[in-house]
């Protein structure tokens, strides 16, 4: 695939996926969907790939769904799938990073909040501005609610009003906020320190972080007992420990 709203570069085993489309506000329209699910299938087929970092160009990191194509009549467009994005993410064995560098409403708040870690400039402003056009942030919902106190995902979904990015990180919608000047430095610190991980443990500890949450603690136990053995027996696992008695890196380092 040719890609026309993003760009990719690989560097040092990080990928970076960046949202081009500045003209129409990096929109997740049916072409944005469809780019960022290659750029990211390919990323999970990818052995060299050890991180993956979304970020933007332009003022906006993502506007949400293309609203020229949800009102077009054409069936096809306007049922547009934005899970098929969050849910890679969500799924992938490789951990992804947002910087977000732009304001984030809508599904594009989604996006943000469906990274594993997400650092925002201070000044974004965020928002579910669904309500304000007669809709509902249903899909997003799913990504965001687990992430925020009740009270206060009624709060913000309700009333759809805008939110700066201190607050966004306040809501745990995304990790951090920072200065617009600091955003690099701390983006750089974050994907120093994982790929430090072993691809099998980092892969592991995802999975941990999606499932864990939504066992009972009778089923978790010997759950996790039986994941954590597997793997100390894994050649990554004891790769792992015997580069720390040996006092050298692992070979994934």
């Amino acid at each position: 695939m040719t890609y026309e709203r993003i760009t990719t570069d690989l560097q040092d085993g990080v990928l970076t996926i960046t949202l081009v489309d500045v003209a129409n506000r990096n929109v997740l329209s049916s072409a944005m969907v469809a780019e960022l699910c290659d750029a990211m299938d390919k990323a999970e087929a990818d052995e060299a790939v050890r991180v993956v970092v979304v970020t933007n160009i332009g003022r906006v990191f993502s506007a949400g769904a293309d609203l020229t194509e949800r009102t077009s009549g054409d069936d096809e467009l306007t049922g547009v799938d934005l899970t098929m994005v969050f849910g890679r993410i969500i799924r992938s064995a490789k951990p992804y990073v947002g910087r977000i560098d732009g304001h984030a409403i809508a599904g594009g708040l989604g996006l943000a909040a469906s990274m594993d870690i997400s650092v925002t400039r201070a000044d974004a402003k965020y928002g579910f501005s669904e309500v304000r056009l007669g809709l509902a942030p249903a899909m997003i919902s799913v990504i965001c609610l687990p992430k925020m106190r009740r009270a206060e995902a009624a709060s913000a979904l309700l009333r759809g009003n805008r939110f700066d990015g201190t607050e966004a990180a306040r809501l745990g919608l995304v990790t951090d906020a920072v200065h617009p000047g600091d955003l690099d430095d701390r983006i750089e610190a974050i994907v120093a320190d994982l790929v430090l991980g072993g691809p099998q443990a980092l892969a592991v500890t995802k999975r941990l972080l999606r499932e864990v949450p939504t066992r009972d603690l009778e089923d978790a136990l010997p759950w996790a007992s039986e994941l954590s053995a597997s793997v100390f027996a894994s050649p990554e696992g004891q790769e792992g420990m015997a580069a720390y008695l040996e006092k050298r890196k692992p070979n994934w380092a």
